[in-house]
């Protein structure tokens, strides 16, 4: 069954739709005219602005994320920049997008989110962050209203949704594509709306992400995974990013991407099947995001760690007696983490669950120093992995993918030379989780201030605390006011709050034939245009 076209998603049809996908013109739709009305995906979406910060500082102190920072080139300058939270960078918005999405996800710390595939919704944010500001300043600098956080805070549940729904049924792993096409997309589609895109040129922005077509997985998994995971997302949100600027300029897009037959990227990447929508693009994802508010690991393993942590105090003076150690996990997390042999460095290991789980059970903790030569190299832990034995539990599966659980389970039993044994533990879902936001947001929170603590003086870092966990403060933010509070040298005072726009995006776009990549940026509203009609769309 090809995929379905003409139309728009409400049934009728407009001129641009012609000859459209559905998914782009489902994509476009929600982007432009959705309104964001659950509090419960507000008040989310604030930690996960500000988990994602707290990513973004501790992984920028890692000197192999370090060395990937700054500008293109030294000593290039950018009028209308970003800020890379936590250093002194000021980059123009594609490369503020990568600096600032590679710092957040290089310790796998950042929230996630799964269904037939796995995706780490919060790798749209660093973008999201840097197109806003930079908007911010462009109008700012004209004497026009600005963005406030709560708009960033609409594009943010956007772009997860986006991410999530496409992460529900399409197991773009099974074949070989890489997940950070799911960031790729969900970004050119926000920031072109952003950027002061209409429905048109969003379709246009999100087809140019899928002819992208998809990098390979490889990297990800024994025996080639290193530390590209760590960029790959950055690379994908600044793609993005750049999709969104150039269709801003005038760039036209191409509305049979997906379904083309021979060349679109159905039959050249998802073997020849349709990319399926399991649901109607809302708040849904926002609202299940998983977050990692303990420890950094691969989300299928921090159930695993759990268990083994309530299970140290049996194991750790017994180590030598431990015969084997049964874990059962979900299929998922077989296929994805199940790992034995040589682990290739930090990277590879802290996507193996034996080794989360054997560190989890000899040290009682789990920080990113765990995955580092200096714990690796303890006898202790190889021998310990060798006796783990994993093994897939059919019910863990399937309530993996049941829309009303959505758990991720793993159960651990020890069992020792004697015959004796451990009782078997089992923890269904992490603490990020939906079904545990009582106890997850102050962990968060606890993270946050932690985080803080590794950057600036505990008098800042308080500051920073009160602004950010204060709702009514944080949405009044100016995008620049917002990264201002990260900034390695700030001001000594932050800037007045500036003009807020009335409301989300509520601006015209200038021409996108422009020769600059700027957003439209004169007041009040206009009609979208067709962009590209003519010879431009023959080209």
């Amino acid at each position: 069954m090809r995929e379905r076209r003409l139309g728009t998603s409400d049934g009728t049809t407009t001129r641009e739709d012609l000859g459209a996908d559905r998914l782009l013109i489902d994509v476009a739709n929600y982007v432009v005219g959705y309104e964001i009305k659950s509090r419960d995906a507000v008040k989310t979406a604030r930690h996960a602005i500000m988990d994602f910060v707290a990513c973004a500082l501790r992984g920028g102190s890692d000197p192999g994320c370090a060395k990937l920072l700054g500008p293109c080139v030294p000593g290039i300058e950018c009028k209308h920049g970003a800020h890379v939270p936590g250093t002194e960078y000021y980059l123009d918005p594609v490369t503020a997008t990568f600096n600032a999405t590679t710092c957040a996800r290089w310790l796998d710390y950042n929230d996630s989110f799964y269904g037939a595939e796995w995706a780490h919704p919060s790798d749209t944010i660093g973008a999201i962050l840097s197109v806003s500001e930079y908007v911010s300043r462009l109008r700012n600098d004209r004497g026009l209203s600005v963005l406030s956080m709560r708009d960033v805070i609409v594009a943010t549940i956007k772009a997860y949704e986006i991410v999530g729904v496409l992460a529900l049924e399409n197991s773009f792993n099974q074949i070989g594509v890489d997940h950070g096409l799911l960031t790729r997309v969900a970004v050119a589609a926000v920031t072109t709306s952003m950027l002061g895109g209409g429905r048109l040129e969003v379709m246009y922005a999100t087809s140019q992400a899928f002819i992208d077509g998809s990098g390979l997985r490889c990297f990800r998994h024994y025996p080639c995974a290193g530390t590209r995971k760590g960029w790959a997302a950055g690379d994908n949100a600044a793609r993005g990013v750049t999709l969104a600027l150039m269709t801003m300029r005038g760039e036209i897009g191409y509305l049979g991407a997906l379904s083309a037959p021979v060349w679109g990227f159905n039959d050249v990447f998802y073997r020849r099947q349709d990319i399926v929508l399991k649901r109607d693009f809302g708040e849904f994802v926002m609202e299940n995001v998983v977050f990692k508010p303990s420890f950094p690991s691969e989300i299928h393993a921090q159930t695993a760690i759990e268990a083994a942590f309530r299970l140290h105090p049996q194991v750790v003076h017994r180590v030598d007696e431990v015969h084997s150690v049964a874990v059962h996990t979900t299929r998922s997390a077989v296929r994805c983490i199940d790992k034995t042999g040589p682990l290739n460095g930090p990277a590879d290991r802290d996507h193996c669950l034996q080794y989360a789980v054997a560190v989890a059970l000899l040290y009682g903790n789990m920080t990113s120093d765990h995955y580092e030569d200096s714990v690796a190299s303890d006898p202790r832990v190889d021998e310990m992995r060798r006796k783990i034995l994993i093994a897939e539990n059919p019910q863990y599966s399937a309530d993996y993918v049941d829309p009303d659980r959505r758990s991720c389970s793993n159960s651990i039993q020890v069992h020792f030379k004697d015959r004796t044994s451990t009782n078997k533990f089992e923890v269904e879902y992490p603490v990020g989780h939906r079904r545990r936001r009582m106890e997850g947001f102050p962990a968060l929170e606890k993270k946050f201030i932690s985080s803080l603590h590794t950057k600036f003086p505990p008098e800042r870092a308080g500051f920073i605390f009160e602004r950010v966990t204060d709702a009514q403060i944080f949405d009044a933010l100016t995008p620049m006011d917002f990264m201002e509070l990260f900034n390695a040298t700030p001001h000594p005072v932050l800037l007045p709050p500036m003009r807020a726009a009335p409301g989300v995006f509520d601006y015209t776009p200038i021409d996108s034939r422009a020769s600059t990549l700027v957003p439209r940026l004169t007041d009040g509203t206009a009609e979208t245009r067709a962009v590209g009609d003519g010879a431009d769309a023959r080209g």
